[in-house]
């Protein structure tokens, strides 16, 4: 049995909250410049080299890569033989609060989804746990802004809708974002599951490298075919033209009823924020 502090949990979620705040991924970094380098319209072009530069500035200021700092999304995987002294979630929490009040980050979250006052310290986090073998707790931080997350659909399809269904689904999301989700796009999709795990899933699909392909060779080659068709739309940097309209799609499935066949998919801007660490 391993025992982990709470305090030392909170600690570290401070610390997620600031640097995936501030720092871009390395596979989202190598991304846009190979996008840079690749993007024929000048004006794409000039956007992507402005979209790198906005990430120099943010490292060397110490200020944040986006204006909206998101709403704190986590994946936890908690070993089954850690010992905790306290409550996982309030750990969490308060590394939230701590985060976006020393990280000087913008608090973005209304108590009430009616009401809209405003919590003040950016909690409560939304925390999807996951029970593991081991003794270990890995915390994976998904800061998601909502220009983004507003053009993100959910679709419950018939079974006979097939592949071509799923297709369908994600080009029409795709398009319906255009500009409004701040191209080129990460696009996360969940097939499979119920209503509500196809969306946890496209979820999760964004916290994955972009620079790893499902295991699944079918399902690896439908990320590949819809990244083509997706950059073929023309959207573009900003929605203004050009190739990189999406800088990859990340697909994660689940087993499914006889009757259903449901599809998530979860729209992220350039930055694509997602860090983990592990106690």
């Amino acid at each position: 049995m391993k025992e982990i502090l709470t305090s030392d949990i909170s600690k570290a979620v401070k610390e997620l909250c600031i640097s995936a705040n501030l720092y871009l991924e390395p596979d989202m970094q190598r991304a846009l410049q190979e996008a840079a380098d690749t993007e024929k319209s000048p004006l794409g072009k000039k956007i992507l080299g402005q979209l790198k530069e906005n990430l120099s500035i943010a490292e060397k200021e110490q200020i944040p890569i986006c204006q909206d700092t998101g709403m704190a999304v986590f994946f936890v995987k908690l070993g089954q033989e850690v010992h905790l002294d306290g409550s996982l979630t309030e750990a969490i929490n308060e590394g939230v609060r701590m985060g976006y009040e020393e990280g000087y980050l913008r608090k973005s979250v209304v108590g009430d989804p009616l009401l809209r006052i405003n919590t003040n310290d950016n909690t409560p986090a939304i925390i999807h746990y996951d029970v593991v073998p081991g003794d270990e707790l890995k915390i994976t931080i998904a800061p998601k802004g909502f220009g983004s997350e507003n053009m993100s659909r959910q679709f419950m399809l018939k079974p006979a809708d097939g592949v071509e269904g799923v297709k369908n689904a994600i080009l029409q999301t795709v398009k319906e974002a255009g500009p409004n989700a701040c191209p080129p796009f990460v696009v996360g999709v969940g097939i499979g599951g119920d209503f509500e795990l196809s969306c946890i899933l496209a979820k999760k699909a964004l916290t994955r490298s972009i620079e790893v392909r499902h295991s699944l060779p079918h399902i690896r080659a439908l990320e590949a075919e819809m990244l083509d068709r997706i950059n073929q739309l023309g959207i573009g940097p900003a929605g203004l033209g050009g190739k990189n309209t999406a800088l990859a799609v990340n697909i994660e499935t689940y087993a499914t009823h006889i009757a259903g066949l449901p599809v998530a998919v979860n729209m992220c801007c350039h930055v694509n924020r997602h860090k983990t660490v592990t106690l």
